[in-house]
C-alpha cells in the first residue's frame, strides 16, 4: 500500500483548526494573527470565495509560523492552485477516485472527506489513513464515529461540520479524533467589523479545548 504524507505531523498543540471563509483579502492577515495570539497555530481556508487564494498568499508571506491548510479543494487544478499559494496541508470536502489519486500524487498531506464506510474504505484503499468526517453532525455525528470505531481502527477523523463549543469535547474525547474544524471562533461579523481581539478571545477558549 502507498504510504503518503500525513496530517498529524503539522497538528500543534491545539485540537481545533478554524475553518475560515475569506471575503476580503485585506483580512487574511489580521484574522491570522488574531487566531495565533489565541494559541491556534493550524487553520483551513476554504476555497469558497473569490479572495481566498489570494488571501493564503498572503498569510503564508506574513505569518510563516502558521499552518495553513486550503479546503473545499475539488478539482486537481486546484491542488496546484493550493500549492502555489503556499498550503501546508489539504481539505476535500468529499472526495471522488480521481480526486483522492490526484491529491495523493501531488505530495501534499491532506484531509480527504468521507461520510460513509464506504468511502473511509475506498480512501483507505488510496494509502489514507487521516480523513475529514463531513458532515459530521449531519452524518451521524459523535454515535457514528463511536459505530466506525471498531471496524476501521487504524483510521483518525477529523470532525467538521455543525461542531460548536457545546459538542467539541464530545467529539475531542474519542479516541479516533485526531482534532476537530469549526467556524464559531471566526464569525463574519467580527471579521467584517475587524474586532480582532474578540477573535482572540474565541481562539483562546477553543485552543484550551482537548488540551
Amino acid at each position: 500500500m502507498t504510504v503518503l504524507p500525513r496530517f498529524s505531523p503539522l497538528l500543534g498543540k491545539a485540537r481545533v483548526i478554524p475553518v475560515i471563509t475569506l471575503d476580503r483579502v485585506e483580512d487574511a492577515v489580521p484574522l491570522a494573527r488574531a487566531l495565533q495570539a489565541g494559541g491556534i497555530d493550524v487553520v483551513e481556508v476554504t476555497l469558497r470565495t473569490d479572495a481566498a487564494l489570494r488571501g493564503c498568499e498572503a498569510i503564508a508571506r506574513e505569518c510563516p509560523d502558521l499552518v495553513l491548510g486550503i479546503g473545499t479543494v475539488l478539482t486537481a487544478s486546484q491542488i496546484g492552485e493550493a500549492r502555489d499559494a503556499g498550503a501546508h496541508f489539504l481539505v476535500t470536502p468529499g472526495t471522488s477516485e480521481k480526486l483522492g489519486h490526484a491529491v495523493a500524487a501531488s505530495g501534499i498531506p491532506c484531509l480527504p472527506g468521507a461520510a460513509t464506510v464506504s468511502e473511509m474504505v475506498a480512501l483507505m484503499e488510496m494509502g489514507f489513513h487521516e480523513l475529514k468526517f463531513f458532515p459530521a453532525e449531519a452524518a451521524g455525528g459523535v454515535d457514528y464515529l463511536k459505530s466506525v470505531a471498531g471496524p476501521l481502527g487504524d483510521l483518525r477523523f477529523c470532525p467538521t461540520g455543525g461542531i460548536s463549543p457545546a459538542n467539541a469535547g464530545t467529539y475531542l474525547a474519542l479516541g479516533n479524533v485526531l482534532c476537530i474544524g469549526g467556524s464559531w471562533m471566526v464569525p463574519k461579523a467580527a471579521i467584517s467589523a475587524g474586532h480582532w481581539d474578540e477573535i482572540t478571545a474565541l481562539a483562546r477558549a477553543a485552543a484550551a479545548l482537548g488540551q
